[in-house]
């Protein structure tokens, strides 16, 4: 009785406007203001940090976006009852997020001009927004958005990272959605029978929230969630693996967005990628690490110019990257292609505005130059051509080279000819020229030195590793790491962080004996020199 009072009264606050004041989509508040003569780059930037691409509506509730105060509750609330130390507050809060990789109030260091900083204390990446499923019934809600995974934590000179500064479009090789969306899912179970506790952590942790809210969560949402988790088999949100810090499994998500059939129904689906730099995607015909989704009526493996970055061009990738947002947002494929002009603003970023951040440390000029020689004698045929332009190597030629190189092909062989097939059926057929290839795209090595892991699955911690495959560690610790110049990758001892270095996030053990995550194959270089291997090393540096 008390409930149906409770909503009934919900329903009465609303009054004649019940559904004309509801508001089931809302524009992201993450999105930093811009100056008013601010150009395309400009507007890419401020996107690419909180644009929501149609990621916060109530249909995106029903799978990938979440309520975040009655989320964000459930976290605090089991972290307080397994440590009685705990205190149930936003910094606690702040914590359990930054363990999963989440840059926690970042500040960005690579705004271009007209961007002003980031309007919020929210983690980011992460997008938000109120909507009103009826009217006068708010629930804030939260989805991720492109910053969350590809903004990295600032290095110094000794490789040491700050994760109070961010560098937006590096790869943040340290976000790990698998333990979050994991972390989440069993709070919620935990707590779905103690709405008491859960308003009153939501009470605590947020004191400005109204009573409106409070019973909108409790008595519509709470509900909803309650009901979403019982039709979930077992002790997992996924059939599949969502990847380990810095990496990512958005085939295996798209398959189970669409319904198609997962490998072992899942469980052995985890053809896992590693989130890459941004720099010169924009000089691809073909996106992802397989060249699955071209340019429609462009051969993946044409060499590319600046010459040949056209407008035309740019709006295709851009298409392309809009449906990114399908298993990464839960937005529908009708919806997506709706923020093409967005995706537009954020290449005009990364094709005009972007670097990544220029290498901290030390460089032996003339070891770099000797490293340049071999660089353009042993990996460019594959990973571009550069000349030095204002003391940096920039690209002038990239050759969208495709193959198989010995690497574990299980995330090439997951893209399967069911997904292809069903992905023409939507809105983004004419679109992307999809296909199955069954190899891997060689990248261009914008930012490798703050890239590491390495390899499409991360399976290799250092670049002196990649040279020397016998001396491939089977297991190694990845996730809030320092970086080791020497080597070029993660600064590990034996395959485990020293033990005087405190990781900002919760590290992962790495198994390159599981299903993804194979080492094996890309064995050019093996047979340089130490010397030779120094000089590419102090190249790749450049980049």
């Amino acid at each position: 009785m008390k409930r149906i009072l409770l909503v009934l009264l919900l329903i009465a606050s609303a009054g004649a406007g019940l559904w004309f004041g509801a508001r089931h989509e809302a524009r992201s508040a993450a999105i930093p203001m811009l100056d008013r003569r601010a150009d395309a780059a400009a507007h890419g930037a401020a996107a690419f940090i909180g644009a929501d691409f149609g990621g916060l509506s109530l249909q995106a509730l029903q799978s990938h976006a979440l309520p975040w105060k009655l989320v964000t509750a459930a976290l605090v609330l089991q972290a307080v009852d397994t440590d009685g130390s705990v205190t149930a507050d936003r910094a606690t809060l702040n914590s359990l997020l930054a363990e999963f990789g989440f840059l926690v109030e970042a500040r960005v260091a690579n705004l271009p001009g007209g961007v002003s900083s980031r309007p919020d204390e929210m983690p980011l990446g992460l997008t938000h927004a109120v909507l009103f499923p009826v009217a006068g019934a708010p629930v804030l809600v939260s989805n991720l958005g492109c910053a969350a995974c590809h903004s990295g934590v600032i290095y110094d000179a000794e490789g040491r990272p700050d994760s109070s500064r961010a560098w937006i479009g590096m790869p943040n090789s340290s976000i790990n959605l698998e333990a979050y969306t994991l972390a989440v899912f069993r709070a919620l179970k935990a707590y779905g029978d103690a709405p008491d506790r859960l308003m009153g952590m939501v009470t605590a942790l947020y004191p400005e929230t109204g009573w409106r809210e409070v019973q909108t969560l409790r008595w519509l949402v709470m509900p909803l969630v309650q009901a979403r988790l019982d039709e979930i088999p077992g002790d997992r949100p996924l059939p599949f693996p969502n990847g380990v810090p810095g990496s990512t499994n958005g085939v295996a998500a798209l398959k189970h967005s669409f319904g198609v059939p997962l490998i072992g129904g899942g469980a052995r689906d985890a053809g896992i990628v590693s989130i890459p730099d941004l720099g010169y995607r924009h000089w691809r015909n073909s996106l992802l690490v397989d060249g699955a989704y071209a340019v429609p009526g462009q051969d993946r493996q044409v060499e590319t110019t600046a010459e040949d970055n056209t407008p035309e061009k740019q709006a295709a990738l851009a298409a392309m990257t809009t449906f990114f947002t399908v298993p990464s947002m839960g937005v529908h494929p009708d919806r997506a292609i709706e923020a093409v002009p967005v995706a537009e603003d954020i290449y005009a970023f990364l094709g005009s505005a972007y670097a990544p951040q220029p290498f901290p440390g030390e460089i032996d000029a003339d070891l770099a130059a000797k490293g340049g020689a071999i660089y353009a004698a042993e990996c460019s045929a594959c990973h571009g051509t550069y000349t030095m332009e204002a003391g940096r190597p920039a690209l002038v030629s990239f050759p969208n080279w495709l193959g198989d190189v010995g690497t574990d092909l299980l995330r090439a062989e997951a893209f399967s000819e069911d997904l292809v097939e069903t992905f023409r059926k939507t809105a983004y057929r004419d679109r992307i020229d999809a296909a199955r290839t069954q190899a891997y795209a060689a990248p261009p090595l914008s930012g490798i030195w703050a890239s590491a892991p390495y390899l499409h699955n991360g399976s290799v911690p250092t670049i002196r590793d990649l040279l020397t495959p016998a001396a491939r560690p089977d297991t190694f610790e990845v996730g809030g790491h320092a970086l080791d110049f020497d080597h070029l990758g993660l600064h590990l001892q034996n395959g485990r962080y020293p033990k005087d270095y405190d990781p900002f996030s919760r590290p992962v053990l790495i198994d390159t004996s599981q299903p993804g995550l194979g080492n094996e194959g890309h064995e050019f270089g093996a047979d340089l020199s130490e010397l030779d291997k120094d000089a590419l090393i102090a190249f790749l540096k450049q980049l």
